[in-house]
C-alpha cells in the first residue's frame, strides 16, 4: 500500500530541482492513489514507481553557426517517459526556459493525454534552450539541422514521433524534417505539424484551441448550460489563443481577451472577425512577443503588465504557457462569478489555483484532457501517413470532436463526486488505468 507523503518524499528526493515535475507528479499521484492501493496488481508490479520514471532521457549539444559566422551551443534533451501504449509522441520546445525538469513536467503529463485520446501513443518531450526570437531563418535552418543530426538516431515513425511546441512551429518543422529526410533517405511521418503538401493534416495548428472548445461545449452541456453568448477570457496569442478565439465565436461565445508578456487586450467588441484572426498570426509571426499593436489597430484597450484574470467573464481558458494562472487570480476569476475555467495550455494554473477552483465547485477542465485535441490530430496525421492518404477537413474535424466528446465522457465516469465532477481527478484515473494496465499485460 502507497502513502502519499513518503511516496512524493522519495519523488523530490531523486528528482531535486525539478519543481515542474514534482508539481505535476503530485496532482497526478494524489488523485490517483486510492485506485492504485485498491488493486494488488497495480501495487505488486510497482506502476507508480514504474510510472513516474521515464524510460530514459536523451541529452546531447547543438552546435551551429550564426550569421556572423560565429558558433554557439546549446542544451537539447529529449524525454521517452513511457511507450506502453505506443510510439512516444510529444512535441519539441524551443525557448530559454527549456529545462529537463521542465521537459519532463510536460512528458510525464503526455503519457495520460495520450492515453484520454484513445490513440495509441506513448508519452514523451523534447527541445533546447535555443531561442528562436531575433534568429534569420538560415540561423534556425542551421540550428534544426545540427539538432536532428544526433535526434534522428534515438526517433522514428514506430519509435518515438515528435511534434511541435512553444517556438517551433511550421517553419523548424519543415527544417527538421528536411534534416531527417536527407539524413535517413527516407520520407516517413516521423514527425507531425508538416506542411499541407508534404504529409500535414488538415486543421493541425487550430486542433489545440479547436479541442478545448469541445471540450468545453461538453463540458457546459452536461451542466444543463450553453456556450452560446458566454463572455471569454483567453490568455495568449499564439495558435492556441487563435484557435480558441475563432472556434469560441463559430459556437456562439464571445472572447475578449487575449495577452502577451507586455500586458493584455481587452476587446469588448469580441476577437471575432477573420481581420483579427489573421492579425493575430502577424502578431505571432513578428517574434517581437507583444500584443500592444492590437489595440491601436482596433480601437481595443491595452492594459500593460497585468494578465487577464481581473476581467469579468464567465469563462476563462487559459492559453499561454505553464503555471500562468496563480492562486491570487483564481480569487479574482471567483469574486468575479466565472462559471467555467478551461485549461487550455500544459498545467496552466499553479497547484494552489487549482484547489481554489475545485473548492469553489466550479467545473475545471485540466490541460491533459482540454488541450489534447493537439495531439489527437497529430495522431490522425500519424494514421493518414501510414496510410499515405490526406484526409478532407470536415473528416478531420469530425474525428477531433468524438475524441474529445469521448475524454469529457470519460472524466464524467471516473470523476463524478457527490453531483460534482471532478475533472482534474476523472482524467488522471481514466488516463492512467488505460497505461497501467497496458504495462501489466506487457510485464516488466
Amino acid at each position: 500500500m502507497y502513502n502519499l507523503d513518503q511516496f512524493m518524499a522519495e519523488i523530490e528526493r531523486k528528482n531535486p530541482s525539478e519543481p515542474e515535475f514534482i508539481q505535476a507528479a503530485k496532482e497526478v499521484v494524489e488523485t490517483i492513489i486510492d485506485t492504485v492501493n485498491e488493486n494488488p496488481a497495480y501495487v505488486n508490479a510497482k506502476i507508480l514507481e514504474r510510472i513516474t520514471e521515464p524510460d530514459r532521457v536523451i541529452q546531447f549539444k547543438v552546435e551551429w553557426e550564426d550569421d556572423d559566422g560565429q558558433v554557439q551551443v546549446n542544451r537539447a534533451y529529449r524525454v521517452q517517459f513511457n511507450n506502453a501504449l505506443g510510439p512516444y509522441k510529444g512535441g519539441l520546445r524551443f525557448h530559454p526556459s527549456v529545462t529537463l525538469g521542465g521537459l519532463k513536467f510536460l512528458g510525464f503529463e503526455q503519457i495520460f493525454k495520450n492515453s484520454l485520446t484513445t490513440l495509441p501513443m506513448g508519452g514523451g518531450k523534447g527541445g533546447s534552450d535555443f531561442n528562436p526570437k531575433g534568429k534569420s531563418d538560415n540561423e534556425i535552418m542551421r540550428f534544426c539541422r545540427s539538432f536532428m543530426t544526433e535526434l534522428h538516431r534515438y526517433i522514428g515513425p514506430e519509435t518515438d514521433v515528435p511534434a511541435g511546441d512553444i517556438g517551433v512551429g511550421g517553419r523548424e518543422i519543415g527544417f527538421l524534417y528536411g534534416a531527417y529526410k536527407r539524413l535517413q533517405i527516407e520520407n516517413t511521418g516521423i514527425l507531425t505539424g508538416k506542411g499541407r503538401n508534404w504529409g500535414g493534416s488538415v486543421i493541425r495548428p487550430e486542433a489545440t484551441g479547436f479541442g478545448a472548445l469541445y471540450f468545453a461545449k461538453n463540458m457546459v452541456e452536461a451542466h444543463n448550460d450553453t456556450l452560446k453568448d458566454k463572455r471569454i477570457s483567453v490568455s495568449g496569442f499564439g495558435n492556441v489563443a487563435w484557435g480558441a478565439c475563432m472556434k469560441a465565436t463559430q459556437l456562439g461565445a464571445k472572447v475578449v481577451t487575449i495577452s502577451g508578456p507586455d500586458g493584455y487586450i481587452l476587446d469588448e467588441e469580441g476577437v471575432n472577425t477573420q481581420e483579427k484572426w489573421d492579425y493575430m498570426l502577424e502578431l505571432r509571426a513578428s517574434n517581437n512577443d507583444i500584443v500592444a499593436p492590437y489595440a491601436e489597430k482596433f480601437g481595443a484597450q491595452f492594459v500593460p503588465n497585468k494578465r487577464p484574470w481581473e476581467v469579468k467573464v464567465d469563462m476563462a481558458f487559459p492559453c499561454a504557457i505553464q503555471n500562468e494562472l496563480t492562486a491570487d487570480d483564481a480569487d479574482l476569476l471567483i469574486n468575479n462569478g466565472v462559471q467555467y475555467v478551461v485549461e487550455t495550455s500544459n498545467m496552466g494554473c499553479t497547484a494552489d489555483a487549482v484547489e481554489k477552483i475545485l473548492a469553489a465547485k466550479i467545473p475545471f477542465g485540466p490541460g491533459k484532457a482540454a488541450n489534447a485535441g493537439g495531439v489527437a490530430v497529430s495522431g490522425l496525421e500519424m494514421s493518414q501517413n501510414s496510410m499515405k492518404l490526406s484526409w478532407p477537413e470536415e473528416e478531420v474535424d469530425e474525428k477531433l470532436k468524438h475524441i474529445m466528446g469521448n475524454i469529457h465522457d470519460a472524466c464524467i465516469k471516473e470523476g463524478t463526486e457527490d453531483g460534482y465532477v471532478n475533472y482534474p481527478k476523472g482524467a488522471n484515473i481514466a488516463g492512467f488505468k488505460k497505461v497501467a494496465d497496458a504495462m501489466l499485460d506487457m510485464g516488466y
